[in-house]
């Protein structure tokens, strides 16, 4: 299932300073030091936030991301409840110190409604929600700081906030935003150059190798649409094992913590059942 959205560029940072700035030397060199297809730093912090029932940082470079999960839980309001599946509520903010312009956005802003929008279609046909009927789960976005790549670090860190979570989703949601200078590629676009150059953001699940959002806020030219999806899923896949080590390294040290470290007998079995079930993602 591929979901597509298109509209109009309407980023939630812009600067003057993207004109005066070379996107692409002869050099091969990006405006940040990095090549053509290198990724920024990517950090990952699944560490326990506050009540939520499943936590996640993520940073590309950066832009700054928290998300918090909650549920699956009782359905608040009994309208809004499925009988067959477990209703899905995204909510976003964007701190006003996240930006250059320190502009506040409320609630109701049209571009974060489309944001939250984009993020629920995305994981509604990812999480298993049929094994949770009237309820619902909550995911709330915080988005700390940006420069580029928003809506690629909102879906990886909503992937690993339900992963810690413990909701099962059928695979994980890896996205990727890639773009073309001229007739060069780009991945993991920043700020600047998301406002110079049209780009598309991919979400793949790496296992299946089903893609679940396609989306597009400029124009791009069908004949570089393949190539520059093409990438965008191969990077997703880079992410994959990212994200995977994150989740395996924080579901290690929650076993070490609770004291059902490795034992004799039985206990090597399990650990090494879950090691390989942890692989197979």
């Amino acid at each position: 299932m591929v979901r597509s959205i298109f509209c109009q560029a309407r980023p939630l940072l812009t600067s003057s300073q993207g004109s005066r700035i070379e996107i692409l030397n002869q050099g091969g060199f990006r405006s940040d030091g990095r090549r053509q297809f290198e990724l920024r730093d990517m950090s990952i912090d699944l560490a326990q936030q506050g009540q939520a029932d499943g936590s996640a940082v993520v940073t590309h470079g950066l832009t700054h991301v928290l998300v918090s999960v909650f549920g699956p839980r009782e359905a608040k309001v009994r309208s809004q409840a499925f009988h067959d599946r477990a209703n899905i509520n995204v909510e976003v903010a964007v701190a006003a110190f996240s930006t250059g312009d320190r502009r506040k956005r409320a609630r109701g802003d049209k571009r974060i409604l489309e944001l939250a929008a984009t993020i629920k279609s995305t994981f509604e046909p990812v999480v298993q929600t049929n094994l949770y009927p009237r309820s619902q789960i909550d995911v709330f976005v915080q988005v700390l700081q940006q420069d580029g790549g928003l809506l690629q670090a909102c879906i990886n860190a909503t992937t690993l906030a339900l992963v810690n979570a413990g909701i099962p989703l059928l695979d994980f949601v890896c996205a990727v935003t890639g773009g073309v200078h001229s007739t060069s590629p780009l991945l993991d676009l920043t700020l600047l150059e998301e406002n110079d150059i049209p780009h598309v953001t991919v979400a793949v699940m790496p296992k299946t190798g089903r893609v679940t959002l396609v989306t597009m806020e400029t124009r791009l030219h069908v004949d570089r649409f393949e190539e520059i999806f093409r990438l965008a899923a191969d990077a997703g896949k880079v992410l994959h094992g990212e994200m995977k080590s994150a989740v395996r390294s924080r579901t290690s040290a929650l076993v070490t913590a609770m004291g059902s470290g490795p034992r004799v007998g039985g206990g090597e079995i399990a650990d090494k059942d879950g090691d390989d079930r942890m692989n197979e993602c």
